[in-house]
Order: structure tokens, then sequence, then C-alpha cells
């Protein structure tokens, strides 16, 4: 059995793909996104890989009568820079794999 030219092309167009995702996941992982919940009150800063990096607490969040909605206040910012952060992600990959018609969640 005989291959073209044009699956060898194909392998390498798909090895470049790979490599070009991996370098965008590095570099966009990277990138440090915000949330704040109750009105500043609480900030996370997190990597857009996942990574939270810091939570900053006003330090009039800090209720020893209300310890469950300063828990709530971290949850929140937690969860929205989390989001960003996958936005962002998202957002790089599409540049890279947009106009291929890959499936949803496939990347």
């Amino acid at each position: 059995m005989k291959f073209d030219g044009g699956l060898k092309d194909l392998i390498k167009q798909a090895e470049k793909l790979k490599s070009d995702m991996d370098r965008i996941k590095n570099d966009a992982g990277e990138t440090v996104v915000e949330a704040s919940s109750g009105g500043g009150m609480v900030t996370v800063t997190a990597k857009a890989k996942g990574e939270i990096i810091s939570v900053k607490i006003d330090p009039s969040a800090v209720s020893p009568d209300d310890a469950e909605m300063l828990e709530d206040l971290v949850c929140a910012a937690a969860n929205e820079a989390l989001s960003r952060g996958r936005k962002i992600m998202k957002d790089e990959i599409s540049k890279v794999t947009g106009g291929m018609g890959l499936p949803p969640g496939l990347l």
C-alpha cells in the first residue's frame, strides 16, 4: 500500500496544530485574571489555566457572626475568575482552530 504526499501533508499539519495548541495553552494559561464579589469585598486573582494566585478580603467582610457570607463571597469571586480564565483559553484556542469545524469540547 502506497500513500501519496497528501497524507504526509495532513500528518505534518496535525503535528503543527498540536504544537501550536500546546504553545497557546501554555502562553494563554499564564494570563492573569481577577474577579471580585460583594462590591469588591473579596477579590480573587487567578491564572487562566485555573490556578488561584491570591485571595484578598476586605477586613469589613470578616465577621465572626457571618462566616457563611464570607465563604459565599470567596466562592463567587473564585468561580468568576476561573470562568474568565476558561474564556481566555477558549478564545485563544479558537484562533488556532477557527474554521476547522471541530466538534465543541474536542479541545
